[in-house]
């Protein structure tokens, strides 16, 4: 697939937030604060990866996929610099704005690798999947899924929580459930169950798919 520049393909990911994650058919040049003209847009428009259509951008079926792995690229980078690196809060969403643009070729899928296949980024948002992902899925060798994932008995490292809503992440810290402990799961219905040292909790499912676990040996 054609290499496109890194503000076009911010726009791209834009588009795909938008219009395929969110409501809007099209979307409003106006919050893209770019200009009709623009090098990046007038790129998107040559490719036939978007079109302009008064004061609004729409994303082309040709386009879809770039803009998807645009997304898929950044969202990697936000697991690898806050997960990673520890490099939290704004300094980490620049660095991950940074770092998603040399995520191309065979090193998306490095990292992707590296990092386990995480299904969300750091804010809870989905990572579109990789064919690195489906193959590791039918090998039955993904490391890290959801607490959902897990069948009664089974025990794991936590390797992330995936909680967006800040009441959810304070809940889950005061019970001790913190990457690199180890959790064992008890039962998974009607509630999931879990112990985390000495102490053992209940969550539901929601809560539950907020929960990361890499399996042993992964």
């Amino acid at each position: 697939m054609q290499k496109i520049t890194p503000k076009a393909e911010e726009i791209l990911e834009s588009l795909w937030v938008t219009t395929v994650e969110g409501d809007d058919v099209g979307c409003l040049l106006a919050n893209l604060n770019v200009p009709p003209d623009d090098e990046a847009l007038t790129e998107l428009v040559q490719l036939a990866f978007a079109e302009i259509r008064g004061d609004r951008l729409f994303l082309r079926k040709e386009g879809r996929s770039e803009a998807e792995m645009t997304v898929r690229r950044h969202r990697l980078a936000e697991r690898l610099i806050m997960d990673i690196f520890d490099i939290q809060g704004d300094e980490g969403n620049e660095k991950a704005c940074e770092f998603e643009h040399l995520l191309h070729e065979v090193v998306d899928t490095k990292i992707c690798t590296l990092l386990n296949h995480p299904t969300t980024c750091p804010h809870g948002k989905p990572i579109p999947p990789g064919k690195c992902c489906d193959e590791a899925r039918q090998a039955g060798t993904v490391g890290v899924v959801p607490l959902t994932e897990l069948k009664s008995g089974e025990t794991g490292e936590i390797a992330y929580l995936a909680a967006s809503d800040g009441k959810k992440m304070q809940k889950l810290m005061s019970m001790g459930v913190l990457p690199g402990s180890e959790l064992n799961l008890v039962q998974t219905f009607p509630s999931y169950i879990f112990k985390v040292g000495h102490s053992q909790f209940a969550v539901d499912d929601s809560l539950a798919r907020e929960i990361h676990i890499r399996r042993p040996g992964n």
